[in-house]
C-alpha cells in the first residue's frame, strides 16, 4: 500500500500504554513527527494513534517510524500507516453494520503488515467463544467481540500466529474518530 502524497495519514503503534507496557507521552510521540517533517501531528487518546502529514510510501514511513520511536522514546512497537482512501475502504468492508450501530466498543478493527490467508482466518475462527465473529478483508481484520473483550481467548499472540502478520486494534468508535481527523486535515 503505497501513499506518495503528503496529505493526512494514521500512524498506529501497537500496545502504547497499554498495561504498563511501551509507557510514551503523547506530547513526545508528536514531537517525533514533527521533527521529522511529518507535521502537523495529533494524537488521539494515549494509545498511540497519530495523525499527520508527510510524503512517501507506507511502507517506507513505517520502518521510519518504528525505528525513530525505538531510537528516540525507547519504544519498540510496530507501526502501520494508512490514508484516508484505505481507512475509508476499511470502514466500507465492516461486515458486522449491526454491531457497528449497537456495541462499537466491541467491534474492533485491526490492521495487518500483511493479508491473512482464509486457512488462518479460519484457524482463529475456530478458536472463537462466547459469540465471537472474526473476518478479514485485505491487510485487515475485524473482530467483533459479543461478550467483551476483557473474557476474550482471542488474544494478541494467538492473532498473530494465526493470521501470519502482527496488527494492532482500534474499536470502531475510535475507528470513526480517526478518519474524521484525517478529514479534517
Amino acid at each position: 500500500m503505497a501513499s506518495p502524497n503528503a496529505g493526512p495519514r494514521i500512524a498506529l503503534f501497537r500496545a502504547v500504554n497499554v498495561s504498563g507496557a511501551n509507557k510514551v507521552a503523547m506530547a513526545d510521540l508528536k514531537a517525533m513527527f514533527e521533527d521529522l517533517g511529518l507535521g502537523p501531528a495529533r494524537t488521539l487518546q494515549a494509545a498511540g494513534s497519530v495523525v499527520f502529514h508527510g510524503p512517501g510510501a507506507d511502507a517506507a514511513l513505517e520502518v521510519l517510524l518504528e525505528s525513530e520511536a525505538a531510537s528516540r522514546l525507547g519504544l519498540k512497537s510496530p507501526v502501520f500507516v494508512r490514508d484516508p482512501a484505505q481507512w475509508d475502504a476499511i470502514i466500507a468492508h465492516n461486515p458486522y453494520p449491526d454491531a457497528a450501530r449497537d456495541a462499537p466498543n466491541r467491534l474492533m478493527v485491526t490492521p495487518l503488515k500483511g493479508r491473512p490467508t482464509p486457512e488462518g482466518v479460519a484457524a482463529l475462527q475456530a478458536s472463537a467463544q462466547h459469540g465471537e465473529q472474526i473476518a478479514a478483508w485485505e491487510a485487515c481484520a475485524y473482530f467483533h467481540y459479543a461478550g467483551g473483550v476483557a473474557d476474550s481467548k482471542l488474544t494478541p499472540k494467538l492473532i498473530e500466529r494465526c493470521l501470519g502478520h502482527s496488527g494492532t486494534a482500534r474499536n470502531w468508535n475510535t475507528t470513526l474518530k480517526l478518519a474524521a481527523m484525517m478529514a479534517e486535515g
